[in-house]
């Protein structure tokens, strides 16, 4: 873990004034983002998320996730293109658990980034294993993001970016977690 967390300081120092709002909030990043790609390196595919305000940023994700050429594709899907009847209640999340269980044999969790009164935030608090970003509410085994900061879109990105390096370092054997 120590591996990883200096990795990400060093990141996070790299890349100046657009991420030094990072290294204060590092401690919370490092061991909830070892944990859970730990899951990508079992196999398991990413079911993305976002709230509808933040649609801008599962397009800009799944664009880039893969657009370098010199990695492997990874397992990054939008629930949204998979799944696109509403959700109303929790057995219309359990019968979606179901379908994604038997759609991803090796496994599957999900990243939700948005509002924490957003209906999708119920599907991705349905697992205890998923990756949430979340605004306005802070939940344990979660990353809290304000909705009011004026630079929330700005750190998206810079979140982004931070992942994109964390996953290079972690599939090319830089770091171990």
């Amino acid at each position: 873990m120590n591996d990883f967390l200096a990795h990400t300081l060093e990141n996070i120092r790299a890349g100046g004034n657009f991420m030094a709002w990072m290294e204060s909030r590092r401690l919370e990043w490092a061991p909830l983002m070892a944990a859970r790609l730990k899951y990508l390196l079992e196999g398991h595919t990413f079911v993305l998320m976002c709230d509808e305000s933040r649609s801008w940023y599962e397009e800009y994700f799944l664009k880039n996730i893969n657009a370098k050429a010199s990695r492997p594709m990874l397992p990054f899907v939008s629930l949204s293109s998979i799944y696109r009847k509403k959700i109303h209640n929790q057995e219309d999340i359990a019968l979606l658990n179901d379908l994604l269980e038997l759609t991803f044999p090796n496994g599957y969790i999900y990243f939700y980034i948005g509002s924490a009164n957003d209906k999708k935030s119920q599907i991705a608090k349905s697992k205890d294993d998923s990756l949430l970003w979340l605004f306005d509410e802070q939940l344990q085994n979660s990353f809290y993001l304000n909705s009011k900061d004026k630079d929330l879109d700005n750190k998206l990105i810079s979140l982004f970016k931070l992942l994109d390096m964390s996953l290079d370092a972690i599939l090319f054997s830089k770091v171990s977690l």
